[in-house]
């Protein structure tokens, strides 16, 4: 066997005993992922980072808003621009549960939603999809409803 040869095959069988040890993603691990994915996206509205805020969005995305269905991530971009024009953000989120399916392709996010001045309004639900090719998660449905305080028992 030429000696290319065998240093190829010496690679792949490298990569494949690497791939075979690669610790497998937990379901735990995959929430921390979403997690800090979700808490990034809403970083660039509080840093006003428009160009950082799109990069979350899926080409499929379809936001909820009180005007109708946003659909696909230009049309989103679109009307999310206006809260990326001030110095402050006009609003802030956080996430406060994730889960993810076992096959770790989809994932549900949600929290509360707070107003300029720290008062919760709202609370959000966001599926974000993990894209293979990009090795990322990408939201592709996002809902805010308003917040309803539960009465203390």
């Amino acid at each position: 066997m030429p000696k290319s040869k065998q240093i190829a095959v010496l690679f792949m069988l490298l990569m494949l005993v690497g791939a075979a040890s690669a610790e497998p993603m937990t379901t735990e691990s995959l929430n921390q992922q979403v997690m800090r994915t979700e808490q990034a996206f809403a970083d660039s509205m509080a840093q006003r980072d428009f160009k950082a805020f799109n990069s979350f969005l899926s080409e499929e995305a379809v936001f909820f808003s009180e005007s109708g269905v946003l659909r696909g991530k230009q049309n989103v971009a679109d009307a999310w621009a206006a809260y990326f024009t001030g110095e402050t953000a006009p609003f802030s989120w956080q996430p406060e549960q994730v889960e993810v399916l076992a096959s770790g392709l989809l994932a549900h996010s949600s929290g509360p939603v707070f107003n300029a001045g720290g008062q919760r309004v709202a609370t959000f639900n966001s599926i974000w999809r993990y894209d293979q090719e990009r090795k990322k998660w990408l939201i592709v449905f996002d809902k805010g409803s308003a917040f309803c305080e539960h009465p203390k028992t």
